[in-house]
């Protein structure tokens, strides 16, 4: 059995390529023992200059000063791919309200018409919902955002596959055309949402390949690892990413990696905390094959999360709507009642 880890390793993505373009044995011997022991790590070296970080920060939180009004132009109750604004305390995790408003945003797509009656998840795709009357620079700040993090996330992929001895672009497929990452601007308020308590956002672990988390300096953060019932605090590090993987890796290497459970306290009454998360995912029409792992490798599987009121699938697409519909039960009910009734 792995000791249980102390803290989250950083990893620099500066030092990950040898000049000849490979991956760097100590970079991958790093992330394997990050990704299998506990599935997080922190990012530097990564590209991205802190001036671009403060930008990104400044205009999510000029969102969030908007008045009210300005907010619920966005209302994500408006649109039936789950995009645009959350109200606070109306995100459900693990049953109860989340404290917490967001921004939901993803690829900027037609609405899918015509798709098969048991392929539901294409409903995710459709527009965006931005503030680009009152804040227009949002749009374009968030969404270059969103480009830079597809490729840190696909190389951040391509490393992973290297790790468990497959070839580069072993993952590479799920991902080509038309990729159905997900991302969010949030913004966790203290002392508000009473029914959430300490609650942040409840225990969880995400439904995509990998997440590439930026935090701002408040903390809150916390990972429960494998085999440990301690949680583990995720200290912010100045423009670094907190990465994570999603239950799609879980799947595919039968729990030699796996999707950690983690959660988010809500900060105290009258502190602000801001976080802008993006969630590296496939096509909605993926389906996840098992990898064929070394006998190394796989004897250290762990097999995937048995949790009977939450299963992972091996399509990417009905894993993401299980979460939407779970998350956001009034946008559920109000524009797909057919696929949450009785539950």
């Amino acid at each position: 059995m792995n000791a249980i880890p102390e803290s989250i390793p950083v990893l620099d993505l500066s030092t990950a390529r040898a000049a000849d373009g490979s991956f760097t044995p100590e970079f991958i011997s790093q992330l394997r023992d990050a990704t299998h022991r506990i599935g997080f790590f922190q990012l530097i070296g990564y590209g991205a200059a802190q001036a671009r970080v403060e930008e990104l920060f400044d205009v999510t939180k000029r969102f969030f000063n908007l008045p009210l009004e300005d907010r619920l132009a966005l209302d994500n109750r408006n649109s039936p791919h789950f995009r645009g604004y959350t109200r606070l305390g109306t995100e459900i995790t693990k049953g109860r309200p989340d404290a917490r408003e967001q921004v939901d945003f993803g690829p900027e797509r037609s609405p899918a018409a015509d798709y098969p009656a048991d392929q539901p998840y294409w409903l995710v795709q459709g527009p965006n919902q931005f503030p680009d009357q009152v804040l227009p620079e949002l749009r374009a700040t968030a969404m270059d955002w969103a480009e830079a993090m597809s490729w840190v996330g696909a190389e951040l992929l391509s490393a992973i596959a290297v790790s468990l001895e497959l070839p580069e672009d072993h993952f590479a497929e799920p991902f080509e055309d038309s990729p159905a990452w997900m991302a969010k601007l949030i913004h966790y308020v203290g002392g508000v949402v009473k029914e959430a308590g300490t609650q942040g956002v409840g225990e969880h672990a995400d439904y995509g390949f990998i997440t590439l988390l930026l935090q701002d300096s408040v903390g809150g953060l916390e990972v429960k690892p494998h085999e440990s019932d301690v949680w583990l605090p995720v200290e912010p590090i100045p423009g670094a990413l907190v990465v994570n993987l999603g239950e799609m890796l879980e799947v595919a290497t039968q729990g030699y990696l796996s999707a950690t459970i983690h959660r988010v306290l809500a900060p105290a009454a009258g502190v602000d905390r801001y976080a802008i998360p993006f969630f590296w995912s496939p096509r909605l029409d993926s389906v996840i094959d098992p990898v064929q792992l070394p006998a190394e490798l796989a004897a250290q599987s762990r097999g995937i999360s048995d949790d009977p009121d939450n299963p992972m699938l091996a399509s990417y697409g009905a894993n993401v709507l299980k979460g939407w519909l779970r998350a956001h039960p009034q946008v559920a009910q109000l524009h797909h009642p057919e696929l949450v009734a009785g539950k």
